[in-house]
């Protein structure tokens, strides 16, 4: 069988990385669209239409990770299947998962719509930003349900073998996307509703090919006559439970960023705040890329219990983390100025917070790494519990903490700080629970 030959080649850097790299480069692509969207937002409309994108984040997070939990969760469970050879119920289980993300994506839409009055009130914010706010929700959540299809056919591609696909339908749908942009806010002028526009229709590209790719029954992984198991779903949610934290905890995270902003500089800030979280999403996709890359080899060895390949997985991945986290840390250090001349003016406010800002959180990409590898690892061994630990305590527990104390002692550099001393006690929690189930899976 064409795919036990894949997971059975030996565990080299060289496989590793040809079973990796075209996730990490989809990610970095998709990070690098998203940023795109930005520069043309801020470029073209103005800080204010860039203040408003952070603001509406929160709400787009929840989007995100309802569709994390399914997809990253829904991936281990059906993956543990097909290493255990049960590959007719794992198309059953897939295809009535993917059903799921539909009927959860109309709903969620639905529920955006009836909520959009209240969802930013009492913000204070100025009436242009909050009309900026309201105008590009409204027509990003039109597009809901694509994009929780997006996230799964994203992660069902890499592991059907066809992570080279998922990588181009990602390349196709950021070109689109920034074609789109320049179309509907430069030549259109529809605003910021066009860059919501643009960016709902990239990510459907996944989607669209996705539906086409799964009917084909010679893949891997394809459509079959779903069998409604509540345990599978059940199963999936809880393994996913620590993306949908992260995804979850960075909404609330970025309300608190915002809120303190507002608090301390102004809508200035969150406009920094846009700026800074932009780049930590571009080197964090490297991280992100990888770990989804591996993961479904992780899940196909914890299956058949190979301790000897998932040992020799877990020992070349954290090394090339580490190579990573270095050169990350240090480009986004150097290259804080002209990251902040892209979305504003050296004579814009925004500018001076955006440099400093940088440079004091490209730190934690020293760690980021790591903590994004071991919720992964821990997701893809199906023990979501100490995924979602790992995850919570990351995006919420520590970062709640960080933001509590640290500006009080440093004021607005004290913001900045948060997320490298966040990201520090992350790394000791997630080498404490590495070492801890080491025996119990055998890496």
């Amino acid at each position: 069988m064409e795919s036990q030959n894949v997971y059975e080649k030996p565990v080299t850097l060289k496989n590793i990385m040809k079973f990796a790299v075209p996730t990490i480069a989809m990610t970095v692509f998709m990070s690098f669209y998203t940023m795109v969207d930005g520069l043309f937002v801020s470029n073209l409309i103005g800080t204010d239409a860039l203040s408003a994108i952070n603001l509406t984040a929160p709400i787009i997070q929840l989007v995100t990770a309802i569709s994390a939990m399914l997809a990253t969760g829904g991936s281990a469970v059906i993956m543990k299947k097909m290493g255990e050879q049960k590959t007719d119920e794992a198309k059953e289980d897939f295809t009535f998962l993917i059903l799921v993300n539909v009927i959860v994506g109309i709903v969620m839409c639905i529920a955006g719509y009836l909520a959009m009055d209240f969802i930013f009130a009492g913000m204070n914010l100025s009436a242009e930003v909050e009309r900026y706010c309201v105008e590009y929700l409204s027509r990003y959540l039109a597009f809901t349900a694509p994009i929780l299809l997006m996230n799964n056919f994203t992660l069902y591609m890499i592991a059907s073998e066809k992570a080279a696909l998922s990588l181009i339908c990602s390349l196709a749908g950021g070109v689109l996307n920034m074609a789109l942009d320049y179309v509907f806010i430069a030549a259109l002028g529809m605003g910021i509703s066009g860059a919501a526009v643009a960016t709902g229709l990239g990510y459907s590209v996944t989607a669209v090919v996705g539906l086409f790719v799964f009917s084909a029954k010679k893949n891997l992984l394809h459509f079959k006559k779903p069998v409604c198991r509540f345990k599978v779903l059940a199963g999936a949610a809880a393994n996913g439970s620590s993306e949908m934290a992260t995804a979850l905890v960075t909404g609330i995270v970025t309300m608190m960023f915002n809120w303190t902003m507002l608090h301390y500089v102004g809508e200035d800030g969150v406009a920094a705040v846009t700026v800074i979280m932009y780049a930590l999403m571009f080197a964090s996709s490297l991280y992100t890329g990888y770990s989804y890359g591996v993961a479904p080899m992780l899940s196909f060895y914890h299956g058949e219990q190979n301790h000897a390949k998932l040992k020799k997985l877990a020992a070349v991945s954290l090394n090339v983390i580490a190579v990573i986290s270095v050169v990350t840390a240090l480009v986004s250090f150097f290259m804080a100025k002209p990251l902040a001349s892209v979305f504003a003016r050296p004579d814009n406010p925004v500018y001076d917070l955006a440099v400093t800002g940088n440079r004091i959180c490209a730190f934690a990409l020293f760690f980021i790494g790591f903590n994004i590898f071991a919720s992964g690892m821990f997701t893809a061994l199906s023990n979501g519990i100490v995924s979602a630990i790992l995850a919570f305590s990351r995006s919420f527990v520590f970062m709640l903490i960080a933001m509590i104390a640290l500006p009080l002692l440093f004021g607005v550099n004290g913001i900045w700080l948060a997320t490298p001393a966040a990201e520090l006690m992350a790394l000791a929690l997630s080498a404490f629970m590495f070492l801890k189930y080491r025996k119990r899976y055998g890496y």
